[in-house]
């Protein structure tokens, strides 16, 4: 049984232990919605009219994970269920938290929740459907809509505001119109909210949703973008030489390279939140470097010098802001920092393709390459280049082991450290360019080259 089915039924397990002790019960959430959507729930998550105490004294195995809040964990085997209490908050001066809970009847608890598709509750013991807010009538119209008043919802939490993005852009919905309003009012607010929390849903904005590119433009359109990535503003309407960027400005050609993300193939090689965040954030330093220059054709165009650099060490701002963890971060920084070098790839040294193509971050760099080209000019010479020469190098390690190392240099008596790694490069670029037989080969132009004995 895979882990969601292992959760509905562990659900309704509790459910149906909750009911026979006389209490009200019923799966909540984000798991009804789906289900009347036909989409695979993440999780289950039952509500309850039961206290904690009662919640605790009715199953073996619990942990009060929020029991101030009513939250109790029950677990049932290998499978952990939230249940809740039915509560309605009171205040939330940090626009996180609610200051007080009581908790309520069912409905009241559906009044406090945050859209109207999240507020209903559903029966699966009896197949009945709870619906106090009318969600279901705006799951049938496509429509993300605060419960009650949108400016209250997003004043008790802020982060609600992303979470709307969110919903419409995965579910392929529109924002009613005056939640869309309130967001556009009370957007400042998102910057008290932690980075860590802006940063979760912003990545599953940007991998779950299913034209990440539309997310973007509509995050700057309500006026979050500004608030969260302000050094991404200047790439609306910075120009770029339009016989390499027909699609128009830096902001823009990010967008498509977003809503191409979808096809790219799957890969353990990176996270899609590596891929997600490579993508936006790889021309960030264009506004930065922009300057009229010459072409190769010696006429005037706009050019972007450095951008790569540039935009590696925005990213690695940002990325720090946004608390990414160090290793996803490098990765990320690293493939901005190359991205330009795939310009140069048909006329490099075999040597150098070769350090390329063994880089821990070449998948990632490689793919962005790809989405970069099919967002502006469309050509995938360098691309299929690549490919082609991966498919030729199938028999052979990108990276071999070197025939030689220090200890060989140190026994002909060469003992200065930086002549040593200065003669290690050389040779190993060698080696991998073919340029000789084998180590004895290799040795013997050593010897020759740099004087040595031995």
């Amino acid at each position: 049984m895979h882990g969601i089915d292992q959760q509905k039924t562990a659900a309704i397990e509790i459910i149906t232990v909750l009911q026979r002790a006389g209490h009200e019960a019923f799966l909540a959430g984000g798991c009804v919605r789906d289900e009347l959507l036909d989409r695979p729930p993440k999780d289950y998550d039952v509500a309850t009219s039961a206290p904690p105490d009662a919640v605790e004294g009715l199953f073996p195995k619990t942990l009060a994970i929020g029991k101030a809040f009513g939250v109790i964990a029950v677990i049932c085997g290998d499978t952990t269920i939230e249940v809740a209490t039915f509560r309605k908050e009171v205040g939330s001066r940090d626009g996180r938290h609610p200051d007080a809970i009581e908790f309520c009847a069912a409905k009241e608890d559906a009044l406090r929740r945050d859209f109207t598709i999240n507020g209903m509750f559903q029966d699966p013991l009896n197949d009945k459907l709870y619906d106090y807010v009318g969600g279901l009538e705006d799951l049938e119209q496509k429509r993300i809509a605060a419960i009650g008043n949108p400016r209250e919802r997003f004043k008790e939490d802020h982060l609600r505001m992303l979470r709307a993005l969110r919903f419409a852009h995965t579910l392929e919905f529109a924002i009613e119109g005056n939640t869309d309003d309130a967001i556009k009012e009370l957007a400042p607010r998102i910057k008290r909210v932690s980075a860590e929390r802006i940063e979760q849903e912003l990545t599953r904005t940007l991998t779950e949703s299913r034209k990440p590119g539309d997310a973007l433009r509509h995050l700057y359109q309500c006026g979050l973008l500004e608030q969260i990535l302000p050094e991404m503003i200047p790439m609306i309407g910075q120009e770029q030489p339009p016989q390499f960027h027909p699609e128009g400005d830096v902001f823009e050609h990010t967008v498509l390279m977003l809503n191409l993300m979808k096809e790219a193939p799957e890969t353990p090689a990176y996270t899609p939140r590596e891929l997600a965040f490579t993508v936006l954030l790889h021309d960030v330093g264009k506004p930065q470097t922009a300057r009229i220059g010459k072409g190769t054709d010696g006429k005037p165009r706009i050019r972007f010098d450095g951008h790569a650099d540039v935009s590696a060490k925005m990213a690695e701002q940002i990325l720090v802001r946004l608390k990414f963890p160090t290793r996803e971060r490098r990765h990320i920084v690293d493939a901005i920092r190359g991205h330009m070098r795939f310009m140069d790839i048909q006329n490099m040294r075999n040597a150098t393709l070769r350090r390329m193509i063994g880089a821990e971050t070449f998948d990632l760099e490689l793919e962005l390459h790809r989405l970069d080209c099919l967002g502006s000019h469309a050509m995938l010479d360098n691309y299929d280049f690549l490919q082609s020469y991966l498919e030729g190098m199938t028999n052979e390690p990108i990276m071999p082991e070197p025939w030689i190392n220090g200890h060989d240099l140190i026994a002909m008596n060469i003992r200065e450290g930086q002549l040593i790694g200065r003669i290690l490069r050389e040779a190993y670029d060698a080696q991998m360019e073919n340029r000789f037989q084998d180590r004895a080969e290799l040795l013997d132009w050593i010897r020759a080259t740099h004087g040595a004995g031995g």
